[in-house]
């Protein structure tokens, strides 16, 4: 079995929250993750965003940065970048071998007394290749949550949330509060946390958690400097967008103070030349028909698309989607519904898909006026949804839209120079 072989092999573990086995494990490889300064973000949505402009930011302000994110669209090196560029799968593999073979030495001694998840160990991956390659900072996103997240082993300069919303509930809570206290629980004392727009009864839950470890917070829609930014174009499409650019920008103009010096002019490339790929991306097929592809996987994410849709004048389209047994459909077909021509339901490649029939099944309950396929194939999908139709979108979880994106790249698919007017 490849080392890479072994790390998906405990998968079958699934969700643990807690931070003994990462604890355990990160001081077994002699805690790489006090080798480099770090920022820390949370968040329901945004998280994946305002990593990009802030690594971007960093780097263009002269720092070696690593950037740890999750999931992947394609591979799983895309979760470890150095320097804006996903690490090389043969030093991901190396590192991995020398991670599980620490865990191995851990569960013999009893060190660690339970065989840890494969996000904690792809955890001390990236952490372990961002002390060999000597970063300066690494910019980490959460995993889920935050509280028992495996990434909150993290002693970081800046922390931030970017936003509350529902997702992960059966982790996480059934309310906002709930929800905030434990994406509140990366607070910690003396560190900056900067909160994005989040609802009033999430805030003063933040609040709360953060007077009670001392950390002071700061509002990113609410404070004031004396940068003066010129006009610009986020690298970024959609409304939702300019909240995640605050975010970033407090993020950075934080560490300013708190840590070195940032110019202004490296926070504006960090916004305007960013790339964070799956997210309201335009790809120009063979056919020459358009397609939109997004990676909204929760309410919050459906309605940020539905919005931008809406922005850009080009709804109605068709819309494939596949949506997670464990997700809130209804939340999502709902705000989908008003910019969708017809709904082609496909099934994504992962246990926990709905069927297509399933979900074709629950978008005809939810939106009865709008016309609604199941077709199982992505691809085939994808070729039902253009036929006739110059524009579509492909929407849902990320366990559709990487593979189906890396496919259509391979079958000849280009990022359009131009987004749809």
């Amino acid at each position: 079995m490849t080392p890479l072989e072994r790390l998906f092999s405990l998968e079958q573990f699934g969700i643990k929250l807690g931070l003994d086995n990462s604890r355990a494990l990160l001081a077994a490889l002699g805690h790489p993750e006090q080798a480099w300064r770090s920022i820390h973000i949370a968040g329901t949505n945004g998280k994946g965003s305002v990593a990009a402009m802030v690594e971007r930011g960093l780097r263009a302000a002269g720092l070696r940065t690593g950037r740890y994110t999750s999931p992947h669209l394609t591979s799983i090196e895309e979760r470890v970048a150095i320097d804006g560029t996903p690490v090389d799968a043969g030093t991901f593999a190396e590192v991995t071998a020398h991670v599980l073979g620490v865990m191995d030495d851990c569960l013999r001694t009893g060190a660690l007394s339970v065989t840890p998840t494969f996000f904690e160990v792809t955890t001390a991956v990236a952490f372990d290749i961002f002390r060999r390659a000597g970063v300066d900072v690494a910019v980490v996103e959460v995993g889920l949550g935050g509280r028992f997240d495996a990434t909150n082993v993290l002693a970081p300069a800046v922390t931030a949330i970017t936003s509350i919303a529902f997702d992960h509930e059966r982790h996480l809570g059934h309310t906002l509060p709930e929800i905030a206290f434990e994406k509140a629980g990366i607070a910690k004392r003396g560190v900056p946390l900067v909160v994005g727009r989040v609802a009033k009864e999430a805030w003063t839950r933040i609040a709360d958690v953060a007077a009670d470890v001392g950390a002071p917070v700061i509002d990113a829609h609410a404070t004031t400097t004396d940068r003066i930014y010129p006009p610009l174009k986020l690298a970024l499409a959609g409304r939702h967008q300019l909240e995640n650019a605050a975010v970033a920008v407090a993020v950075l103009e934080t560490w300013s103070a708190v840590v070195s010096p940032i110019a202004t002019a490296a926070i504006v490339t960090g916004l305007t030349e960013c790339e964070w790929p799956g997210r309201l991306e335009w790809l120009r097929l063979p056919s020459g028909a358009e397609l939109l592809i997004d990676a909204a996987h929760n309410p919050a994410g459906a309605t940020a698309l539905a919005t931008y849709l809406e922005d850009t004048g080009v709804a109605p389209l068709p819309i494939v989607i596949a949506i997670m047994m464990d997700k809130d459909a209804s939340g999502m077909i709902t705000p989908l519904r008003r910019v969708a021509s017809r709904f082609v339901a496909t099934t994504a490649a992962h246990p926990r898909a709905r069927t297509a029939q399933a979900l074709a099944d629950t978008i005809g309950e939810i939106a009865p006026r709008i016309p609604v396929q199941a077709e199982p194939s992505p691809e085939a999908a994808v070729v039902a949804a253009t036929d006739g139709a110059p524009r579509a979108v492909a929407a849902g979880s990320i366990f559709l839209i990487g593979p189906l994106r890396a496919r259509l790249i391979a079958a000849g698919a280009r990022r359009a120079e131009t987004k749809a007017p």
